[in-house]
Order: C-alpha cells, then sequence, then structure tokens
C-alpha cells in the first residue's frame, strides 16, 4: 500500500511539471524564432535626419532605500546594452537630496539625467526630471503645482502608473508612462515563476518576460482618451528598475560571498526601452533629450523581441506636397488627405490607430496609410513571426502625429497655463 502511495504521489509531482517542461520548449521556440527573424533585418536608411538614440527611464539606486543597486553595476549593464541614455528616478529622502547625489552627466560615453520619483498631495505618482531637493516635500503639495514648477524650469513632469493615479487627468503633465516593466511583473504568480526558473531560468532567463508580458491596454485607453483634453501627452515606458530581487549572503562589509539576483539592471534594460528621435545637427544632450521627449518625438520599443532601428512613422499633406514630413509628436493641417509612411526593419504588421481606434492595418517592412479625417494617429507594430507565448502582443508603440487645422507650434504651452490662470481641462471620459 506504501509503495502504491509513494508511486501515486511521484506520478502527480511528475505530471505537474509537464506544464513548465512546455513552457520551457516554448521559450526555446520564440529564442529561435527571434534569432531567425533577427538575420531578415532591412538596413535603416542612411539619409534620415534624425538620430535614434535608445535609453531607459525609471531608474533607481540605493539612494531611495528601495534598492540595493550600484553605480558600478548601473553603468555596466548600461555600457553593456548599449544605451545612450539612462534617466535616474531616484526616491526622495528627508535627510539629503538623492537627485542629486545620483548619477548625472556623462559616464562611460553614456548620458545620465538627474531624476526624482513622487507621491503628491493628491495621491498622483510623477517622474521629475530633473529632480531636487523640493522632490522631499512632494507629497505635502498638489500635484498641478509641481508640474507647473518642472514646465517653469524645462523640466519635465510625467505620470507613473496611471492606472493608480485617477487625478493625473486633470494637470497638464507632459507624459504618461503607458508601459511600466514593474507593474507588468507584479501579474506573475510565484508558485508558476518558482517552477518556470527551475525549467527556464538558465538557458532563458531573459525570455522569461515573455510568459507574463502583455499589452498595457488600460493605460493604452486612458492615454487616448486623455490625448484630446490634453495639450502634448507623450507616451514612454518605465523600466522601474531597482535590481532589489534575489538572494545573497553578504559578510559584514558588505561584500557578496553568495548570491542570485532575479532583476539585474542589464536584464531590465534588455526588454524595453524608449527611443528618443533627435536632429543629427544637435547631438544627444541633457537638453536635446528633455526637448525632444516633451515634444513626443520618441516612441516604446520591446527591444528583446528585435532590434527597432530604423523604425520611422512620418506623415504627408497631400494637398500641398512641398509640405514638411512631420515624424511623430508633430502635426499636419487637416486639408482632406493625409498620408502616413511607416517603415520598420523587421517584416511585421502594422496597426493604425485614430483617437484610440484600430481603423487599419497592413503587413510588411513598409505601409503607407492614406486617411482624410482630423484625428490623432498612431501606430502600433507586431511581431506576427513569433510564436506563443508573445504572439499577438505588440513589439513598437508610437506617439501621435495629430492631423488639425493648427500647426504644431501652436500646440505651445501658453503661459497662462504656467502662471495657474487658465482651468483645467476635464477628466478623460467626462
Amino acid at each position: 500500500m506504501r509503495r502504491k502511495i509513494l508511486l501515486a504521489i511521484l506520478l502527480l509531482l511528475v505530471g505537474s511539471q509537464i506544464p513548465f517542461a512546455y513552457r520551457r520548449y516554448r521559450l526555446y521556440r520564440l529564442h529561435n524564432a527571434i534569432q531567425q527573424l533577427a538575420t531578415q533585418r532591412t538596413p535603416a536608411a542612411e539619409d534620415n535626419q534624425y538620430v535614434d538614440y535608445q535609453g531607459v527611464i525609471h531608474v533607481h539606486s540605493f539612494l531611495g532605500g528601495h534598492s540595493t543597486g550600484t553605480f558600478s553595476e548601473l553603468i555596466a549593464a548600461a555600457r553593456a546594452n548599449q544605451l545612450d541614455f539612462v534617466i535616474m528616478t531616484e526616491h526622495p529622502q528627508s535627510n539629503f537630496d538623492t537627485s542629486a547625489m545620483t548619477l548625472n552627466g556623462t559616464h562611460e560615453g553614456i548620458l545620465f539625467v538627474n531624476g526624482n520619483e513622487v507621491s503628491t498631495a493628491n495621491g498622483d505618482r510623477l517622474l521629475l526630471i530633473p529632480g531636487s531637493a523640493a522632490a522631499a516635500t512632494a507629497d505635502q503639495r498638489p500635484t498641478q503645482d509641481l508640474i507647473k514648477e518642472q514646465r517653469a524650469i524645462g523640466g519635465l513632469a510625467i505620470v507613473a502608473y496611471p492606472s493608480e493615479s485617477q487625478n493625473w487627468h486633470q494637470t497638464y503633465a507632459n507624459g504618461i508612462e503607458i508601459y511600466n516593466l514593474f507593474s507588468n511583473a507584479r501579474a506573475i504568480n510565484p508558485v508558476v515563476m518558482f517552477f518556470d526558473g527551475l525549467w527556464s531560468y538558465r538557458s532563458y532567463a531573459d525570455l522569461m518576460f515573455a510568459n507574463f508580458f502583455s499589452r498595457p491596454a488600460e493605460n493604452l485607453r486612458q492615454w487616448d482618451e486623455g490625448l484630446p483634453y490634453h495639450l502634448p501627452l507623450v507616451a514612454v515606458a518605465g523600466n522601474d528598475a531597482h535590481s532589489n530581487i534575489g538572494l545573497s549572503l553578504n559578510d559584514s562589509s558588505g561584500n557578496q560571498w553568495l548570491g542570485v539576483k532575479l532583476d539585474p539592471y542589464g536584464r531590465s534594460f534588455r526588454v524595453v526601452r524608449t527611443h528618443v528621435l533627435i536632429k543629427k545637427d544637435q547631438g544627444l544632450t541633457r537638453e536635446s533629450l528633455l526637448e525632444a521627449l516633451s515634444q513626443g518625438h520618441c516612441y516604446i520599443s520591446f527591444d528583446i523581441f528585435g532590434d527597432p532601428s530604423g523604425f520611422s512613422f512620418v506623415a504627408q499633406d497631400l494637398n500641398n506636397p512641398e509640405s514638411f514630413n512631420a515624424i511623430m509628436g508633430g502635426s499636419v493641417p487637416a486639408t482632406g488627405r493625409t498620408r502616413f509612411t511607416v517603415t520598420s526593419p523587421l517584416n511585421c504588421r502594422f496597426v493604425l490607430y485614430k483617437d484610440g481606434q484600430a481603423i487599419d492595418q497592413k503587413t510588411g517592412n513598409t505601409a503607407e496609410f492614406i486617411v482624410h479625417d482630423r484625428g490623432r494617429y498612431r501606430i502600433e507594430l507586431y511581431l506576427d513571426a513569433l510564436p506563443s507565448p508573445v504572439h499577438g502582443q505588440p513589439w513598437i508603440i508610437s506617439n501621435p502625429i495629430d492631423v488639425q487645422p493648427l500647426l504644431s507650434e501652436t500646440r505651445r504651452i501658453p503661459q497662462q497655463i504656467l502662471a495657474g490662470n487658465l482651468s483645467l481641462p476635464p477628466a478623460a471620459g467626462q
């Protein structure tokens, strides 16, 4: 009887591992598909007047109290990932200025920008770029006051965790974090992740992300609904990198004897990035980076699935062939015939969105869409050649191009807003 019970338990244990063995096989198949797709890349056009700079936003170090990551680890991870910029967003501390103490300036050829992540008196979460000592008292101040101060100094205020920050709709924030890697990771079932790790961590540690990755539908909905009520509301990705999950054994001096880290900076930086387009003659500086971000000249890419370098999304007014091509964050006049041209380095499916609704799709390396109505148009790219678990999930999410009577110059922030003399917009959906 005992032998039968033991045999039954053994069979049950073996049977319980079949799903995880299959999940490992899926990652093996996905890995091979990514490698195969990479061999089919189309070189980027050399005559592009913009340079695509890749980087990460929303990064923490040991300074904020929620991370054990060191500056050396950060710089090494950024260099290994060939990043061009890293935007730090340290949690504030009451007795010292974390934004002044974090990485700032150029290190190992990578541009670092100092910033803070704060909670406001209204319960909103903001990424303030650059940060300041005033971040320590942000929780005592209204969201709009903080945003106004950032705009006044030429800085940025980006809404973090938009689904959890319900008051941001009534502010003039510069942007919104439509994807947050840490928030997405919270969907993980710890038990499932443990067994996934036993089967897959050694061979496919990075691709284990694919098991829980999902399109940020709710954040995209809030962003799309909020666009008509705001001046440029730029979409970015938040890596929310802490490098603080794992186990270690240290001596009294803090030197690690033994340990494993499940979320090292290098892994976070490989998964998702924000790509910023800056004119060639400007180069990458703190000023040019913040200016391009503020205008929406950027897009989000899940680089773990494929290098997006060479992606472009431009619009032209066909009733005025001599008109300039508008890029993401720009606008063209609504004269009745607008052509969107999209280029991808990899064969993909292009889905065109107008005011948050998918209206057309095409496949290939390039696509053209002709539209006749005013609105805010953006594009999402899908690598349909990739199998589950990421089949049907986005690869690239662009910022919108406006088709409207007024050109982009009229979209600059009125001084009344900065002074606080203009009434706030209604919340999205109201």
